[in-house]
């Protein structure tokens, strides 16, 4: 599926955010998501996770997500305009979303205590992120709210053939950054059991945020979705794990990615920038890990009986790799897990099943093999009630 994307930075100053109507999400036919999306806490709803969460996890270090906030605003239209002319859409709607608020929102649906260090405008997509952010259950002590820029947010126009355009506006993710983080957010770094970065922020920030928890020992993965430059040396040197996909690890390194033996190529490129391990996303084809020195561990996807939404599936990946590593997981059972959690997303376009249904893949991870040709994640039970 094509895509054009503009990215524009917004300068630091005060603009006029005219408040976002949020229209109701069409549930019979959902538009294709470009970012993860996830639910909004009304005020008689307490974050789901709460309850799953035992003493033991509360005190764990937490996962810590830097990262982006968007706010995606998504029209329905039948095709783009051409210059000059104005056309009616469809459908409207505008949903909580961004790289790193969707990991956050994964860490934190996964029951492990997740933090989320960002930034959102004075506007109304900010407060929107803000309420799914607290909604999933994401600590955002340390999420701000800046007067000088506007949230980030995204204008996706769908069309009806499939194709889709995409306008993003950086706002508060580029903008407005303090040349030093405060201390609580450095400390809150050090104190993490993981530090979990994408690039949808400045690559300085990143690499700050990284340096400090390279200093503390906490393990970093770096998302390499986002800006389409040259990772810096000195952020890449600072990264324990990069995870791009086969478009991103081709456009990293500037070789060619068609086949697996050219995957393994590209990754050891990555290898001799600095990571020492580099984790690859392969879409339909699943997932590998390459490791330094050793043979590479591939992971196949677990197919889903009916798929409804891919898109986002690799964000999910990502932070449940995470959470399974903190959690002290092998890399193989790292790798598997994230790969049940990223097909299970791909059932539900909202994280109220997914709560439950990845909370039962960690349960039954000892007892199924998910790598037997055959298995899929419809062999797992689908309704709470079948949970003994």
């Amino acid at each position: 599926m094509a895509a054009i994307s503009l990215h524009f930075q917004t300068p630091c100053f005060q603009p006029k955010i005219p408040t976002i109507k949020q229209h109701p999400i069409i549930k019979t036919s959902p538009p294709k998501r470009t970012h993860l999306s996830f639910a909004s806490k009304t005020p008689s709803q307490t974050p789901l996770t709460t309850s799953f969460q035992t003493p033991a996890a509360q005190n764990q270090n937490p996962l810590v997500v830097v990262g982006s906030a968007n706010a995606d605003i998504y029209v329905e239209i039948e095709r783009l305009p051409e210059e000059g002319e104005t056309i009616s859409a469809k459908t409207s709607q505008t949903l909580a979303g961004g790289k790193g608020a969707n990991q956050a929102a994964c860490g934190a649906k996964l029951s492990y205590p997740t933090y989320f260090i960002g930034q959102v405008g004075e506007d109304a997509q900010g407060r929107l992120i803000t309420d799914a952010l607290e909604g999933s259950g994401v600590h955002l002590a340390h999420l701000r709210t800046v007067p000088g820029a506007p949230t980030g947010h995204a204008v996706v126009m769908l069309q009806s053939d499939g194709q889709n355009s995409i306008i993003i506006v950086g706002g508060s993710n580029m903008s407005c950054w303090p040349h030093e983080l405060p201390h609580e957010d450095l400390e809150a770094v050090r104190k993490a059991g993981i530090l979990l970065l994408q690039r949808e922020i400045p690559d300085w920030v990143n690499t700050q945020v990284a340096k400090v928890a390279r200093s503390a020992g906490v393990p970093v993965i770096l998302d390499a979705g986002g800006m389409e430059g040259q990772i810096p040396p000195e952020l890449l040197s600072f990264v324990d794990i990069l995870s791009p996909n086969e478009t991103e690890l081709a456009r990293l390194t500037g070789m060619p990615t068609e086949s697996f033996e050219q995957i393994c190529q590209a990754a050891g490129n990555c290898q001799k920038m600095g990571v020492r391990q580099v984790l690859v996303k392969l879409g339909a084809k699943g997932s590998a890990l390459f490791v330094e020195g050793e043979d590479p561990i591939q992971q196949p996807i677990i197919p889903a009986s009916k798929v409804l939404d891919t898109t986002g599936a690799g964000d999910t990946f990502t932070a449940a790799f995470a959470v399974a590593l903190v959690e002290g997981k092998s890399r193989r059972e790292c790798l598997r897990f994230a790969a049940a959690a990223a097909s299970l997303f791909t059932l539900s376009v909202t994280f109220l099943f997914l709560l439950w249904a990845w909370k039962l893949v960690d349960m039954l991870s000892d007892h199924f093999d998910f790598n037997v040709v055959g298995f899929s994640i419809s062999d797992l039970p689908l309704r709470c009630d079948q949970m003994h």
